[in-house]
Parts: C-alpha cells; sequence; structure tokens
C-alpha cells in the first residue's frame, strides 16, 4: 500500500473513529497468481476475503457497535468550559448648577466558568436505551453471518459449475471423436460399395451436430468460469486451475480456467482428414469423466435438519435480536415522561474585583407532549407485534425452504446409481450397435440412436452429480451447517 493510500485510510479511520480503523484498514483484494492450483477451500477463502458485500456489513456492525458505546456513554458525566472578554460601556448626561455634562463609564470583565453534569437517574430510560442498541449490534453480527453464508454457497455453486460445465466439454470433445471415427468409417463403406449415400450424408450431419454441442458447451464452461471469478470478486484473472472435489472427481482430477484467450478462434467446419484403415476406426471407447464417484449419503433426517435451522440459522437470530431491541425501545418510550435527576457542579472566575462563585446542585425534571407521547407508545407496540411477526414469518419460511431443499437433495441422492447404471447399460447397447453395424448387421439408425442414448447418459448422470452437490449446499445453507470455512466479527453476542 502506497503512502497517500495509508494516508487516506487513516484519514477515514478518523472520521469514522478509531473503534473502526481496523475495518478501514482492511480493503485489499487477494488475486490468484498464474499457474495455480485452487481448491474449493482456497477460492472460498479468496471470496471471503474480497466481498465487499461482507466488508459493508463489517461497517455496519462497526456502526452499530459506536452506536451501543455511544448509549453507555450517557452514564459518564458532561463536562462544560467557557471563557469570555466582555465590554460594557454605559454613558449618563445630566445638568447640575446650570452644567449640562457627559459622563461614560467602562465596565469591562474577563471571566471563566467550568461545570460537571452527572445523570444520577432517570428511572431506566437509559438503561433501556443501552439494551437496545446492544440487540441492534447483536442483530448486526447476525446479518454479517447471513451475508457470509450466502457468500459460500455461491462460491461453492459456481465451482461445481465449472465441474460440471468441464465435464459436458469432455463429453462432447469425445462425442466428436466418436462422429468423426464414424465417419471415417462409413465414408469408407460408402467408397466400397457397401453403404448407402443417405448413411454418408446421416455421418456428416451428426458430425456437424456433435461440433455445434461441442461449441455451446464449450461456451457454457467459459460463462462458469466467469461466474466463479464473480463471486470471489477476481477479475483480470490469470490461467489456473481447480481441483475437483471428492463429490465430483475427475478422471484428470483438474479443470483448466484460461479466460486469457477468450476472442481465441477456431475452426470446426472442415471435414476430419482420410486416415488410413478407415473400416477400423470406430471402436467404441468407454468415457468416463466421473471417476471414484462416493455419494456420502446426508447424515441428518428432516426433523434434526429443521431443529438445526432454528437453532442456527443467523437472519432467524437477527430477527430475534431485533425484537429484543424493540421492546426496550418500548420501555424507553414509556418511561420517556418521567423526569431525570441530576447532579451539577459549577465554577467561576470574574476578574473584577477578583470574584470566584462555586456552586453544587440537585436538579429533577422533566418535559413531556402528554398526546404525542401516547402516539409513540402505540407506534413502539407496532413496532414490537411487528418484529414478532417478522419472527413467525420467517420460521414459517424456513420450515418450507428446508423442506424443498431436503427432498430436493434425497431425489436426487436416489437418481445418481440409477444414472450410473443407465451409463453403463448404453454403453454395453452401444457396443453392440457398432458390432452389428461393422459387420452389416445392423443400419446407422440403430447405431445412431445407440450413440446418442449413450451420449445423453452420460450428460445426465453429469448433471444429476451438478445438481446434488448444489442441492446439497443449499440444504446445508438453509439449516446453517457449520462450515469449515468461514470468517466472523470477532466479538461475541452478548
Amino acid at each position: 500500500m502506497s503512502l497517500r493510500r495509508k494516508f487516506i485510510a487513516l484519514a477515514i479511520c478518523i472520521a469514522l473513529n478509531s473503534g473502526l480503523c481496523s475495518f478501514a484498514l482492511e480493503a485489499s483484494v487477494q488475486m490468484i497468481e498464474k499457474g495455480s492450483t485452487l481448491t474449493m477451500r482456497d477460492c472460498l477463502e479468496i471470496a471471503l476475503n474480497n466481498s465487499p458485500l461482507i466488508k459493508r456489513a463489517r461497517y455496519n456492525y462497526g456502526v452499530s457497535a459506536k452506536s451501543y458505546s455511544i448509549a453507555k456513554a450517557a452514564y459518564f458525566p458532561t463536562i462544560g468550559v467557557g471563557t469570555g472578554y466582555y465590554v460594557n460601556t454605559n454613558s449618563s448626561s445630566g445638568n447640575r448648577g446650570g452644567y449640562t455634562y457627559n459622563r461614560n463609564m467602562n465596565n469591562n470583565y474577563y471571566s471563566a466558568e467550568a461545570s460537571l453534569n452527572q445523570l444520577i437517574w432517570n428511572f431506566g430510560k437509559t438503561n433501556a436505551n443501552i439494551r437496545m442498541n446492544n440487540f441492534y449490534r447483536i442483530a448486526a453480527i447476525f446479518d454479517f453471518d447471513n451475508i457470509v453464508l450466502d457468500t459460500l454457497f455461491e462460491v461453492k455453486t459456481n465451482y461445481y459449475n465449472v465441474l460440471a460445465a468441464k465435464a459436458q466439454v469432455e463429453i462432447n470433445k469425445a462425442n466428436v471423436q466418436i462422429n468423426e471415427r464414424n465417419y471415417q468409417r462409413t465414408k469408407a463403406y460408402f467408397d466400397e460399395g457397401i453403404r448407402s449415400k443417405i448413411d454418408l450424408v446421416n455421418a456428416e450431419v451428426n458430425l456437424s451436430d456433435s461440433k455445434v454441442s461441442l461449441v455451446n458447451s464449450e461456451q457454457n464452461y467459459q460463462n462458469a468460469l466467469v461466474q466463479l471469478n464473480n463471486s470471489m470478486y477476481v477479475a483480470y484473472t490469470p490461467e489456473y486451475e481447480i481441483e475437483s472435489t471428492e463429490n465430483f472427481k475427475f478422471s484428470e482430477n483438474l479443470a483448466e480456467v484460461n479466460l486469457e484467450d477468450i476472442s481465441k478462434k477456431e475452426d470446426y467446419s472442415a471435414p476430419p482428414e482420410d486416415v488410413e484403415d478407415a473400416f477400423l476406426t470406430s471402436q467404441v471407447e468407454k468415457i468416463e469423466v466421473l471417476t471414484d464417484y462416493k455419494l456420502n449419503p446426508f447424515p441428518y433426517t428432516f426433523e434434526e435438519s429443521l431443529e438445526m435451522a432454528y437453532e442456527n440459522r443467523p437472519d432467524l437470530k437477527a430477527y430475534d435480536a431485533t425484537l429484543s431491541a424493540m421492546k426496550e425501545s418500548l420501555k424507553y418510550t414509556k418511561r420517556e415522561y418521567l423526569p431525570e435527576i441530576s447532579g451539577n457542579v459549577g465554577y467561576g472566575y470574574r476578574d473584577t474585583y477578583n470574584t470566584n462563585s462555586f456552586n453544587v446542585g440537585v436538579s429533577l425534571s422533566t418535559n413531556v407532549n402528554i398526546l404525542a407521547q401516547k402516539h409513540e407508545i402505540d407506534s413502539a407496540k407496532l413496532q414490537v407485534e411487528l418484529a414478532q411477526n417478522e419472527i413467525d414469518l420467517a420460521k414459517q419460511n424456513i420450515y418450507f425452504e428446508v423442506q424443498d431443499a431436503y427432498i430436493n437433495m434425497m431425489q436426487l441422492e436416489k437418481q445418481i446409481p440409477l444414472l450410473a447404471v443407465k451409463v453403463r447399460q448404453t454403453l454395453e447397447n452401444f457396443e453392440l450397435a457398432d458390432g452389428r453395424y461393422s459387420v452389416g448387421i445392423g443400419d446407422y439408425i440403430e447405431l445412431q440412436d445407440a450413440k446418442v442414448n449413450y451420449n445423453n447418459a452420460q450428460q445426465s448422470y453429469v448433471e444429476a452429480v451438478f445438481n446434488y452437490n448444489v442441492a446439497r449446499a443449499n440444504l446445508e445453507k438453509a439449516i446453517a451447517l457449520p462450515q469449515e470455512v468461514t470468517t466472523t466479527i470477532g466479538d461475541d453476542k452478548k
């Protein structure tokens, strides 16, 4: 950080008071080194460090903490000092013994005063105000925790989206290779008069379709990279790689993140070059984009998940703290008409005749508009009822949110093993159809249907794995499951 930036940050700290200084200096952005390999944990940590939403929540908490400190300062004595120099000029005129006269008199003096005023008791108004601001401070902490939770979920979703998009690219690349080999074989058959022209045309069409699908999947992959970088708040990223997760494992284990050549163009329109032994170029290969997939079932029942949500959700805790603050505000409003007892001590000095004065006193005072006070009390009661209604609404929404997330995750948990079996079955069917076509028993439509079914089965499997990981992350967010990677305000919730 340059000297000029440090000076600006220091000036901001002074303006916001010293309590916010630690927040104002946290303005650095964590970048990504070229060629690095990032895990999901790395991406989560980068997002937590860079997120302006989290920084804003820190600032909001700092403001709330200062309001709480200001409320407590009401019990601190008020000190007053003053000094001044006063010029008084008096003039008079009269007539004495037939003579008229004018007389000017100057009565200039210097004075200095000092006073000390101490609140003794105001029948709990100050205590209620202190507690109200403390609950607002606690609510700000839970608001911060909720934003952290949202940030983690967004990064996880985008991370899985990159892995899924990368898997789709690999599937479509393999599909292009399959169609290229099939085109070579069909062309060789056509040249030998074994197959008709329509088979060759269909092979060309299918090859073009597979290339279009590849281009679309590459576009989706680049969009997924943009979303991941955006969720980490990192622009101008260099080329780097991300690791696959235990629940989303690639055969290569790494996915390349490269947006440096975003304007690069590639020609897919050219037909594949002729190869020797075209009759043997098909050879169906098993494509395993996802390997060693481990489906660890979610360890909690719906009832346990719902109980955890009611206990852990920071937004619900923020509503509870706001309700407590509204109750303290009602107490404060009800006590507003009560008098205030305070003590004061004062000292004064005048240089005229070296006059000194000292006073000590206790005062009892109140000032209230009865009608306005009644309406303020009614308004404060409504605020309490409104806060309670928000809690009831939040609990109901949480119930349905957890229920929906749990159902989605459980259904996908059941689908994944079935789709894995379907991939194996469609592969076997494709191999049989390819063999039948090679020896002239099967027709091209049978072969094409088997190939499409195999390709679709792989894509459906990858999509289900992606949806499951996102659904599980969504459920973890809905119940506010404690995360390994997180950040805190650094203050307690008392």
